[in-house]
Parts: C-alpha cells; structure tokens; sequence
C-alpha cells in the first residue's frame, strides 16, 4: 500500500507548555504506530506569545489518520489537533 504525508496543527494548552518536550513526546507518539516516520515539526506564531505546532508525518495508508490524530489530542498539554494537509507520497 502507499504511503501518505500527513500534517497535523497541534495547539498547546497555553504559553507556558514546554514546545520541546511536547515534540519529544510528539515523536514518540508517532514511533508507536508501526508505520509512523516522523519528519519534522515547525513552530507557527498564533497571537500573544501562543504559538502551534506543525507536525508532519510519513504513514501507511493502511493505518488510519484518525487514529494518530486521538493519539496526538491525549498528550498532556495539548488543547487541540487538526489535520491540516493529507497526500500520498510517490517515491
């Protein structure tokens, strides 16, 4: 099966969540799902100091978005998840 490129915008709780430590935990997230390949995530400014984080993956199609998406919204000191972009990777 094929492999897609997904992004996800993943809000923190607020100004004071650790971005580094959430990546941390982002990746091992990510690593835990049997074809999950995580890629990199960027900071994004929202307003007043908040910023998100743009994470993007590589996974099978086989496995379901939806799935890592309700994984990444358990995290501790993440407020929301949205899938922003989903395409299938050739190469």
């Amino acid at each position: 099966m094929a492999t897609a490129g997904i992004q996800f915008k993943i809000m923190p709780e607020g100004i004071e969540t650790n971005l580094e430590e959430l990546k941390n935990q982002v990746k091992k997230t990510i690593g835990s799902f049997e074809s999950g390949v995580f890629n990199e995530a960027k900071e994004e400014p929202i307003a007043f100091g908040l910023k998100a984080l743009i994470v993007t993956i590589a996974l099978s199609e086989d496995e379901e978005s939806e799935a890592v998406e309700k994984a990444l919204s358990e995290l501790e000191g993440v407020s929301s998840v949205e899938l922003i972009d989903y395409r299938r990777v050739v190469g």
